[in-house]
């Protein structure tokens, strides 16, 4: 795919946040940066941290400082445990919040697992002018967010509007 057709790849980073996973078993991150990858973007970082909230706040920090950074795409840390700490960590980050996406992670979750649902806390914003989107660690919810929302908005073929294309108005 090239921009002549109306495809614009995007340089995504992908932040695992996890106790328990390591680079051999982190199937959800394996996932994103194969579906990245898929779509014809481009994975342009990619790390496993604990969950911290200051090493989640530094590594994101240094990402969207960097122009050339689209997006970010973190998994894990979004429960109600209390280790889980990437909302407390990241929203201080966001300059806009999209609350439409949460919701409606929300709401095509509730389809796949019931009212269990309710215990996600996946939100995504901007920050500096570069996508950020937090989401469950499972791999099936990670499917759930790509397959069915993160992908086409980050696609500027998808009509009647996206979010690839905003990328120029970002920071006026």
């Amino acid at each position: 795919m090239s921009a002549s057709d109306g495809f614009i790849p995007l340089s995504i980073c992908v932040l695992t946040v996890s106790d328990s996973r390591t680079p051999t078993d982190n199937r959800s991150g394996d996932y994103l940066a194969g579906a990245i990858a898929a779509a014809g973007h481009s994975l342009a970082a990619r790390e496993l941290l604990p969950d911290d909230r200051y090493r989640l706040r530094a590594t994101v920090s240094q990402w969207i400082a960097d122009a050339d950074i689209d997006g970010v795409l973190v998994t894990g840390g979004t429960g109600f445990t209390g280790r889980d700490s990437t909302p407390e960590a990241l929203l201080p980050l966001l300059d806009k919040q999209m609350p439409g996406f949460g919701e409606l992670f929300r709401a095509i979750s509730f389809d796949e697992i019931g009212t269990a649902s309710l215990q996600s806390r996946a939100f995504a914003g901007l920050a500096n002018g570069t996508f950020v989107f937090c989401l469950p660690g499972s791999t099936s919810a990670c499917r759930t967010a790509w397959e069915r929302i993160i992908r086409d908005q980050l696609d500027a073929r998808t009509r009647p509007c996206n979010l690839a294309t905003l990328r120029p108005r970002l920071r006026e």
